[in-house]
């Protein structure tokens, strides 16, 4: 019995070992791109929904947070069905590594958040700013398993994360701007990268479907 446990656990192990050497594929083009779209309804909206965000640091928080939660929804639930689809085996341990890969980042960016907002909600205008380096910091623990230029997606995400923080102490911190296009040229670029990935690896597997 401990050999079948033994042998159950390697297999696991293989596995898992596979997921995360293979690239994943359950991210698709069409819905990164609606969430860069998503980022610029958010930002239209931002001026009449939180319409004085100095004064309600909260608000503006929940507000984006309620953006990125949908956001996510959208991804999570079309990687689940585009894993099962084109991993077959593999589509549980690829999206427990798509997870593990962005989880930490996004769990710093909540935490650091609520931090700011409960002991020092003055230092609230820098949150625009740590959300895109948090975010960046999730793009760059997946680029491992992810077509490699989507390391480029990361570097934008980094770049625009420090022009945020230095533009913290402005009159400007909350401006839409500085969430929408970051959000919306960082999703489009990580879209446009997806979907030249799968074109070429369409172009790879057509000779064999002819077989």
């Amino acid at each position: 019995m401990d050999d079948l446990h033994h042998a159950l656990a390697d297999i696991a192990a293989i596995r898992g070992q596979m997921a995360r050497a293979a690239q994943f594929r359950g991210y698709g083009p069409a819905t990164l791109f609606a969430t860069a779209l998503l980022a610029a309804l958010a930002a239209a909206l931002q001026p009449r929904l939180v319409p004085a965000p100095q004064r309600d640091p909260s608000g503006y928080a929940l507000y984006w947070s309620a953006a990125a939660a949908l956001a996510a929804a959208l991804i999570a639930a079309e990687a689940w069905a585009r894993t099962r689809r084109l991993h077959h085996g593999l589509a549980g341990e690829m999206i427990q590594a798509a997870i593990e890969q962005f989880l930490p980042a996004a769990g710093a960016g909540l935490l650091a958040t609520w931090i700011i907002l409960a002991a020092a909600p003055s230092a609230a205008p820098l949150l625009p700013g740590l959300w895109q380096v948090f975010f960046s910091l999730g793009v760059f623990a997946s680029c491992r398993f992810l077509p490699r230029p989507t390391l480029a997606a990361g570097i934008w995400y980094l770049a625009t994360g420090l022009v945020c923080l230095a533009q913290s102490h402005r009159p400007l911190a909350f401006a839409p701007v500085l969430m929408a296009v970051p959000f919306f040229v960082g999703q489009s670029l990580v879209a446009v990268i997806l979907w030249q990935a799968s074109r070429r690896l369409a172009l790879a597997e057509e000779p064999y479907a002819t077989l």
